[in-house]
């Protein structure tokens, strides 16, 4: 029997709803000022992605430093007007960082944790710096995932059935898949008619909705293999960064490969 003299904890859905507004404040923010600020940010929390990579693969403590001062490079290296920026000479210190930390600790998995943050880091920072569009697409890349994670979760609790990878993830289902991704082609269908989002990108929504599930799957198997229920505690409700970036993970490189890279390739033909 509970103690009735004992302070109630908040609803797990108030804690999730008041954590998520902070962090979708905070990105907005960083979005909206780009330049230094937004590569702060996408740095802190790339460092902290990196700890708790880390921490699921179970790296030794030093492993684990180690892999976070080699990180620092790459991240360091894309600093706007400081540094050289998102470009060939970041993806090459990525490179050199992962076959660093995969020679010298043996430890392949915790070697591809550079790879998993950077990239993703690299692609958002890619996106933003563009003249004109980077501001709107840099949002849109974050909020498709954003509405995405909303529509799946409040699809998945009404409506639940069948399950869509009971091994990896047994919440996961379905209906909350396709709520997911409802959401995000609602989501982009207002950017482009509000904001002028480009019609290449709604038609791309549904994919990368996709492809962020697809991140939420991988980081529950990570998570399954470990024998964690979160990533983290650092955010209430909601576990660690990885447990609220993992849609982002993969969504990020595909937005800037269909944003920066495809029209810059087909300009040359």
């Amino acid at each position: 029997m509970s103690d009735p003299s004992a302070p109630k904890r908040p609803p797990e859905l108030a804690v999730r709803v008041v954590t998520a507004a902070a962090l979708i404040a905070m990105a907005l923010a960083a979005i909206a000022f780009g330049g230094l600020l937004f590569w702060l940010v996408a740095v802190a929390l790339g460092m902290v992605m990196m700890a708790e990579w880390a921490d699921l693969v179970a790296a030794p403590p030093g492993h684990k430093r180690l892999a976070l001062y080699a990180l620092v490079a790459p991240l360091a290296i894309m600093a706007p007007a400081i540094g050289a920026g998102p470009g060939f000479v970041a993806v090459g210190l990525i490179g050199a960082a992962f076959f660093f930390v995969g020679a010298t600790t043996r430890r392949a998995w915790l070697a591809w944790g550079i790879v998993y943050v950077a990239v993703p880091v690299l692609s958002l920072l890619l996106i933003r710096q563009q003249k004109d569009i980077g501001l709107l697409y840099t949002l849109w890349t974050l909020a498709l995932v954003w509405a995405c994670d909303i529509g799946a979760y409040f699809a998945g609790r009404l409506i639940s059935g069948p399950k869509l990878a009971p091994v990896i993830s047994p919440n996961k289902t379905w209906a909350g898949l396709i709520g997911g991704m409802i959401a995000a082609i609602l989501f982009a269908a207002a950017m482009h008619y509000a904001c002028g989002l480009g019609k290449a990108a709604v038609l791309a929504t549904p994919f990368l909705a996709i492809l962020a599930q697809c991140g939420d799957l991988f980081e529950s198997w990570l998570k399954r293999r470990a024998g964690a229920k979160d990533s983290g505690t650092l955010l209430p409700g909601h576990g660690g960064v990885l447990d609220r970036l993992d849609g982002v993970v993969p969504v990020a490189p595909a937005a800037a490969l269909l944003v920066v890279v495809l029209p810059r390739l087909l300009s040359l033909t």
